[in-house]
């Protein structure tokens, strides 16, 4: 791989070391009664109590504990299996599949919202939220069974339906998100979010289980019916119609009275991420321009508009091209892979022979889709290099089989679970003269990350 790759990868690692639960926390303020965070703070004369959700929980909760004054009173953590957690935690996490929901998660989702009927008015809740709490919160409503909310969730991800989609459906089929946790008691609630969606959403991430929600039944109805699942789901189909006729009770909605004693702020999100990598790209004399944070579309069809850009770039002007987001996947083959494996393959046919640029796209919960990669690192010689050991790069993305393309090669990024997660980056790099960045960027990412130029390098053929 060239220069220009390894600097897109050390950009990367600065990009998950600026929003990893440590440096999140520091930013809360810790008083001998409580906490505060912003404008906001919470010291209950009544018990306190520390939840934490989804992919970060585990690493946020422990840094939490060590940094608080004030011991919680109780600890409930909640994560999906993999996630890394800190021993510290341990003793206090419950561990649920994702992305599709399982008995555990349901089960977890009724002991929280038993807590939560049983905490006291003066009594006060920090809920420190991250992305994938969805999934875990499985819980099913009335006249929904925890089989078809699995099933119907399968189905909308394989449809390839947007995040903010899938969540409209979810509040809409699970008993803690839409708000419906926090309406669960009257504590007071504190939530503290890790933002891993497309314009920070509070109601979108995930599934908003503490926030009003704005979406219908009769928004979800019509999800199934643009996917083109709702054939299958009639019973779904049918209870989203009785809910949008009144016969069914809603998710509360903004102004609801029940929502009074919930507060909700944004710990971070991918903003620090992008700034992260940008800093590195600009001590390395790229200049660095941020496009969107609310990147979406068919992940192919993004790969491709994306090299198609980095080849318009003129020549010898060093740039660097920063986005998140999420994109999705329409699957029609049996391969295996991710939305930002999907994205670097289409961007490797369309850069193919062009020098000097390279695509980076990968997850920063270094998870990505079915496949043990965070994502890919692509440049003009990819294809060529892949062809040497005998791979179809076209092949491989009609049958969405990414990984079996990228397994092994040099361009996959394979970091494990990183405990963090603040959505999808996307880097489009053109080079300048290599003299002018190679030491900058080595320098600079020992600073911002603690680690050596190039942390999550290149490694060895994962294990299937």
């Amino acid at each position: 791989m060239r220069p220009l790759t390894d600097l897109a990868r050390s950009m990367f690692a600065a990009a998950v070391a600026a929003v990893t639960p440590d440096a999140l926390v520091r930013r809360i303020e810790f008083t001998p009664h409580g906490v505060r965070f912003e404008d906001r703070g919470l010291t209950p004369r009544g018990k306190l109590h520390l939840v934490a959700l989804g992919k970060a929980a585990g690493g946020l909760a422990a840094a939490f504990l060590h940094r608080c004054r004030r011991a919680p009173d109780s600890v409930f953590v909640l994560a999906p299996d993999g996630t890394p957690t800190p021993e510290s935690v341990l003793p206090f996490t419950r561990f649920a599949a994702h992305p599709v929901p399982d008995s555990r998660g349901a089960a977890a989702a009724r002991e929280l919202l038993a807590a939560f009927a049983e905490a006291d008015a003066e009594d006060g809740i920090v809920v420190l939220l991250s992305g994938g709490s969805s999934a875990l919160l499985a819980e099913p409503l009335p006249a929904t069974d925890l089989e078809e909310a699995a099933a119907l969730t399968g189905a909308l991800l394989g449809a390839g339906v947007p995040i903010r989609e899938l969540n409209v459906v979810r509040k809409h089929l699970l008993a803690a998100t839409g708000g419906r946790l926090a309406c669960a008691g009257p504590a007071q609630i504190l939530t503290l979010a890790l933002s891993d969606v497309p314009g920070d959403d509070p109601a979108t991430l995930a599934s908003g289980p503490t926030v009003a929600d704005p979406s219908t039944f009769a928004e979800a109805l019509g999800v199934l019916v643009r996917s083109g699942i709702a054939p299958s789901f009639g019973n779904a189909v049918r209870r989203f119609e009785a809910g949008a006729r009144g016969e069914a009770p809603e998710s509360p909605k903004p102004g609801d009275a029940r929502l009074n004693n919930a507060e909700f702020r944004l710990l971070a999100s991918s903003a620090e991420a992008l700034a992260a990598a940008a800093e590195v790209a600009q001590a390395a004399g790229l200049r660095a321009c941020t496009l969107t944070r609310a990147l979406r579309g068919k992940a192919r069809t993004v790969g491709t508009v994306l090299a198609a850009m980095a080849g318009s770039l003129a020549p010898g002007e060093g740039t660097a091209l920063l986005l998140s987001g999420e994109t999705t996947v329409t699957v029609r083959g049996d391969g295996r892979g991710g939305r930002n494996l999907e994205l670097a393959l289409a961007a490797a046919l369309a850069l193919a022979d062009i020098p000097e640029r390279c695509l980076l796209a990968a997850a920063t919960d270094g998870v990505d889709g079915i496949s043990p990669a965070a994502g890919a690192v692509v440049d003009g010689a990819t294809l060529s290099r892949a062809a040497a050991s005998g791979r179809d790069a076209t092949a491989a993305l009609a049958a969405n089989d990414a990984w079996g393309f990228f397994d092994g090669l040099p361009e996959a990024i394979v970091t494990g679970p990183t405990g963090t997660n603040v959505a999808d980056l996307v880097f489009v790099l053109a080079a300048g003269a290599p003299s002018e960045f190679l030491p900058a960027t080595r320098t600079l990412a020992q600073r911002v990350s603690g680690a050596p130029a190039g942390a999550f390098p290149r490694r060895g053929r994962p294990g299937r």
